[in-house]
């Protein structure tokens, strides 16, 4: 791995090299010149003595790292100490795999259960084997070890939604200031500490050690806060308050307290259950290292430390910023949100692999500095979520059943049903907790289709409720309901998906042209644009939907003082030359297996066009085409797309990608050797320079970034040369939040208030980089648009790559929105929302040897 990686999982490879005996080969330089191994002692004895050789305390180490690498690449070997203790040590990687030359040991072909492989293909990398462990190892230790008791908030409905909080795992819990979210992490200490009599480390950034006494006994005591505050505590509170000394609960409001701190502390507390990091500030504060740029690092440390000591980490962020929570990075996600009754707080649970999973309300209790448990959100009982396989009989208590019924199964108290039905559940969950009927009418067929897929329901009290709370929706929806229709039932009652699943009839409030999506599938060049000279200025005040105007707003209101217009002089040279369409990166892949064939076909109106027609072979067996058709990606894209809102500077060739910076990168094409997904550069890759190097944009390098952590590729690429500026990921979130809004509201008008909804935010987006002189526009970035539509293009490829580790099997992926899998008949891919908000998707199933009823014409 590189540098960076290695010293943001510094106390990670230590570990493995003290505990496992394991060797990290580490290198550092453009051409990676400096290569050294973080090797176990065994391999230096010499260096047990800490005199003996140059030696670092572990946070002065990752301080440092850098520098060490370089030394010892030289030949001066390097100590790690955890506190006064040689560890691990830093050796020549060079002088190391000379001495061991002579006799390699040969791979095996063939391991023993439980034994260790050597891998050719990592030998540089690794020297030491890896140990591997059979499913039988894995089921048996479950098994031995029955039902994990971790912690928990103490708060039913956000324990029931979070099914816990996750040991080995980074959970964020993210709010506004004044929401309330450090009284969570509170929370989390008070049950472990107080009622489960678990030691807890509670490291306080924000808050000092009286803060949280009085936070706690307000808690316990039901006492007024700001009295307590004032030190005047009744007799009862300074009873309590004796009763708590006693209590595991350790805190470190030390100054300067930073994330190596706590990770060089945790080990020593002898049988910790929890670390909770209160707070991270995400506004910068020189005499906080928790905050501001620091937070990402400071966030992977917590991570390494959660994996490493196989505890929960809990930190909590006083921001609901999804850019900043994206370069966060957590396992878990807990987000708090204002409801629109004041008396309580939205909490959303997601997982950084599946997305939100649950979701309950709690009731602020801010006097007494706690959260109490509140009910479910009503539905409007007069407006049930009637919609597609619904009765318009079917209302607000059915739905309310159907979430309570499901909470056993989506909480994973219970099992028995399968995934796919469990993940309609969970969604189903978060929509009736939130009110939002128009998500139920998405959910819905989706969830009828994966029921009706389980043959029977388990036979408890559990599998009984769930049953007779799906059978409320069997039935028979009316002739002239929106498609779906037919008779939908619970488990056992078949459901018959017809093959416009998720589509809406002509002239119903989707109506885009052969299903398309808002923009996706639309050519980008001139001679295609829809664009007019004055496109830009026919915007007058009260159009349905003034797409430009809010973008440039959004872009005037930024605090980075933005440069939205390059000029004329300029753009000839620099960066912007570099800069072209064809670093979108959309995918215009076929599965290798799959023959496409475009066809002459004539619509229902009499046009005719041309349409594509996938040969699938005997080989994949029985099954239907999936046509999956992404909604709005391109403002989806905006509401968190990393740019640079300033120029571009030339910053020549990196060591290594910094998440401080956005622009543009010249780098190697990677290797990719699945043949079951399209390469993660999509046709980036198709128009190589001479020397086989690539530009792309920021979204890219953040996805192959992360495709290395996660060891599908090999290395991250080489930059050779870049043009960057500072990062931002949130210049058009307004845009976004206007453009969500806008199309929840005209989705349901339809008609022609819709198709000009389309049409101004088509214009929109595509005015940030005009092609045309003539067309006069308030931006000219080309970074920009191609920022955001390579996000939009990651995305896509990203969700496909879920479902295909998984199990499905992709035939084709296309644009940013189009998707074909091979599944069984009425089953969609579980890594996809059925629905019609943005990032949502609609689904169609068609034969084998039809054509897909949707293309460009």
């Amino acid at each position: 791995m590189n540098a960076t990686e290695a010293r943001n999982a510094l106390y990670a490879l230590v570990k493995r090299a003290e505990e496992d005996g394991r060797t990290t080969l580490i290198c550092k330089g453009q051409k990676r010149q400096d290569r050294v191994l973080l090797a176990p002692l065994d391999l230096l004895p010499a260096a047990r003595k800490a005199e003996v050789l140059p030696s670092h305390v572990l946070s002065a180490a990752q301080r440092d790292f850098g520098d060490l690498i370089t030394r010892a690449a030289q030949g001066q070997p390097q100590v790690l100490l955890r506190n006064t203790t040689p560890v691990a040590v830093l050796l020549p990687a060079d002088a190391v795999f000379a001495a061991h030359s002579s006799g390699p040991a040969a791979a095996t072909d063939a391991v023993s259960v439980g034994g260790v492989v050597n891998s050719q293909g990592d030998q540089d990398r690794d020297g030491t084997p890896r140990r591997l462990a059979t499913l039988g190892d894995a089921i048996g230790a479950v098994l031995a070890s029955g039902q994990a008791v971790g912690p928990v908030f103490g708060l039913s409905g956000l324990d029931a939604a979070a099914g816990g909080l996750p040991s080995g795992r980074l959970t964020l819990v993210a709010a506004a200031p004044n929401v309330g979210g450090s009284l969570l992490g509170l929370a989390a200490a008070r049950q472990t500490a107080l009622v489960d009599g678990r030691k807890v480390l509670y490291a306080a950034s924000g808050p000092n050690r009286a803060d949280i006494m009085r936070r706690i006994l307000a808690a316990e005591t039901g006492g007024d806060y700001p009295r307590l505050k004032q030190g005047r505590l009744t007799a009862q509170e300074q009873r309590v308050a004796q009763q708590l000394v006693q209590a595991p609960l350790l805190i470190d409001d030390g100054s300067d307290l930073t994330a190596e701190a706590i990770a060089e502390t945790a080990p020593h507390v002898k049988d910790l259950a929890l670390v909770v990091v209160d707070r991270l500030q995400a506004a910068p504060n020189a005499r906080l290292p928790l905050s501001g740029d620091r937070l990402p690092d400071a966030s992977q440390v917590l991570a390494s430390l959660a994996r490493t000591l196989h505890v929960p980490v809990l930190a909590i962020i006083d921001s609901d910023d999804p850019a900043l929570l994206g370069l966060l990075d957590a396992d878990v996600l807990v987000t708090l949100a204002p409801a629109k009754d004041p008396s309580r707080v939205q909490v959303t649970v997601a997982e950084r692999d599946f997305g939100a999973i649950g979701s309950a309300y709690l009731q602020p209790d801010l006097l007494h500095a706690r959260f109490l448990d509140a009910k479910a959100a009503p539905l409007d009982p007069t407006h049930g979520p009637a919609g597609p396989a619904l009765s318009p009989a079917t209302g607000a208590t059915a739905a309310v059943e159907l979430a309570e019924a499901a909470l056993p199964y989506t909480s994973g108290q219970r099992q028995g049903i399968p995934a796919a039905l469990t993940h309609e559940l969970a969604a189903w969950r978060t929509a009736v907790a939130s009110g939002d009927q128009e998500a139920l009418m998405g959910i819905l067929p989706s969830l009828l289709q994966a029921a009706a897929a389980v043959s029977r329901m388990p036979d408890t009290a559990e599998g009984h409720r769930l049953a007779a709370a799906l059978r409320a929706y069997s039935t028979p929806v009316p002739a002239d309901a929106a498609a779906s229709g037919g008779q939908a039932a619970a488990a056992g009652v078949a459901v018959h998906a017809p093959a416009d699943r998720g589509q809406v009839e002509d002239g119903g409030a989707e109506d885009e042209e052969d299903g398309q999506d808002d923009l996706a599938s639309e050519d980008e060049e001139d001679s295609h644009d829809d664009l007019a000279p004055e496109d830009e200025e026919n915007e007058p005040e009260g159009h349905v939907f003034p797409a430009l105007r809010i973008l440039k707003d959004a872009v005037d209101r930024s605090k980075m003082h933005p440069v939205p217009v390059i000029r004329t002089e300029e753009r000839d040279s620099g960066p912007w030359p570099l800069i072209s369409e064809d670093m979108d990166g959309e995918p215009r892949w076929v599965h290798p297996d799959v023959t496409l064939t475009r066809v002459p076909h004539i619509k229902a109106n009499g046009k005719r066009v041309r349409r594509d027609l996938l040969d699938v072979s005997a080989s994949f067996g029985e099954g239907v085409m999936c046509l999956i058709d992404r909604n709005g990606s391109y403002p989806s894209a905006c509401s968190a797309v990393p740019l640079a809102p300033n120029k571009l500077l030339h910053t020549g060739p990196l060591e290594a990608f910094d998440k401080t910076k956005a622009g543009i990168y010249l780098i190697d094409v990677p290797e990719w050797t699945r043949t079951d997904m399209p390469h993660p550069l999509g046709r980036i890759i198709e128009r190589p320079d001479d020397q086989g190097r690539v530009w792309v944009t920021t979204p890219h390098i953040k996805q192959l970034e992360k495709l290395v952590r996660e060891g599908h590729l090999a290395a991250a690429p080489v930059i050779h040369d870049s043009w960057t500026g500072k990062a931002n990921e949130s210049l058009f979130k307004p845009f976004y939040e206007a453009t969500r809004k806008a199309r929840t509201e005209l989705v349901q008008v339809g008609g022609d208030p819709y198709k000009a909804y389309k049409t101004r935010l088509s214009i929109a987006l595509r005015l940030l980089w005009p092609k045309r002189q003539e067309q006069k526009s308030p931006f000219w970035r080309p970074d920009w648009r191609m920022s955001m539509v390579a996000e939009a293009s990651v995305r896509h490829w990203s969700v496909a790559f879920r479902a295909v580790q998984e199990g499905h099997t992709l035939l084709a992926l296309r644009n940013v929105d189009a998707a074909v899998f091979w599944t069984p008949p009425g089953t969609s891919p579980a890594t996809y929302r059925i629905g019609t908000g943005f990032g949502e998707v609609k689904a169609k199933f068609v034969q084998r040897g039809e054509i897909i009823p949707e293309g460009d014409d």
